[in-house]
């Protein structure tokens, strides 16, 4: 074994690295040994209980799941276009709210606090009642120019709910960038705001962004909710189908294809926050949550 540079490992480090090769190999072995043998021991269980095939039979049909597919499919792009619309919007939102939450000056109390009474509220109502509240309050004042469509009311009742959460993870990568950066700034000739524009948002970004995934994925599983204001979503095609063939496994096809969205995006957030440091230290983000 020899480097770019001619560099030829001793015997001594040549016997460590096949050590823990080795070592690797093994470990390998047994963590697949033991999680098929608990696979197996929990298929068999399962296939093992009294109402087996009933549940099989109602849950696991695979005629209907072929038929079910291309409609709960099509309701699933509704949810992801929901879903990429709701997000930009509310990285906008939030960035506003968490710049309006970390001005300082006695003028701009104002807005400081309209901002924290924001992130209060709708950090404080659960998301299906801002739902309720939205997409049957607003069409009930009668307003010229409210949007009546199922899809718009539930996009915006996610905005504002996800808009609160957001903003916190924005503040807290803001004030986590240390003042002596600012002044730093400030001492080179730079404005607030070039200093704010330049300095503190493009750190405070790179250490936010993990959460920032983190609250996409759980936003991609919650834009199935728009379905209870009758949007036809994923959920919603999932739900006739079912009462079309009086089986629920519809409902389980759903549930597959969110799975198979969210994990390409957990496994993103996972790969940003190991590089960052993120995990481990999520304290250091009010709003950053644990991962989903």
């Amino acid at each position: 074994m020899t480097s770019t540079d001619g560099w030829v490992p001793s015997a001594l480090q040549q016997e460590r690295i096949a050590y823990r090769r080795a070592r690797g190999r093994g470990s390998t072995l047994v963590a697949l040994a033991s999680t098929a043998a608990v696979t197996t021991v929990a298929v068999l269980g399962l296939v093992a209980s009294p109402g087996w095939p009933r549940v099989r039979s109602s849950f696991l049909d695979p005629e209907v799941a072929r038929a079910a597919l291309p409609v709960v499919l099509e309701g699933l792009w509704l949810n992801v276009r929901v879903m990429a619309v709701c997000a930009v919007l509310i990285v906008v939102v939030a960035l506003a709210l968490a710049l309006m939450r970390t001005a300082r000056g006695p003028a701009l109390f104002p807005l400081r606090a309209l901002a924290t009474g924001y992130v209060d509220v709708f950090r404080g109502l659960p998301l299906l009642l801002v739902l309720l509240l939205v997409g049957f309050g607003l069409p009930g004042l009668r307003l010229q120019g409210v949007p009546t469509s199922a899809v718009l009311l539930g996009g915006l009742a996610l905005v504002l709910t996800y808009s609160a959460y957001v903003a916190e993870v924005f503040r807290a990568g803001i004030e986590s960038v240390h003042p002596s950066q600012v002044a730093a700034a400030r001492s080179l000739g730079l404005t607030h705001g070039q200093a704010l524009r330049h300095v503190v948002l493009p750190q405070a970004w790179r250490r936010v962004v993990p959460p920032l995934l983190n609250h996409l994925v759980a936003l991609s599983k919650d834009s199935g909710l728009i379905s209870i204001l009758g949007a036809v979503d994923a959920v919603r095609a999932a739900q006739i189908e079912t009462a079309r063939y009086a089986n629920f496994t519809p409902y389980v096809v759903a549930g597959v294809l969110f799975v198979l969205l969210t994990i390409p995006l957990t496994r993103v957030t996972d790969v940003l926050a190991r590089r960052s440091g993120w995990l481990g230290s999520q304290s250091g983000l009010a709003g950053g949550g644990a991962l989903r």
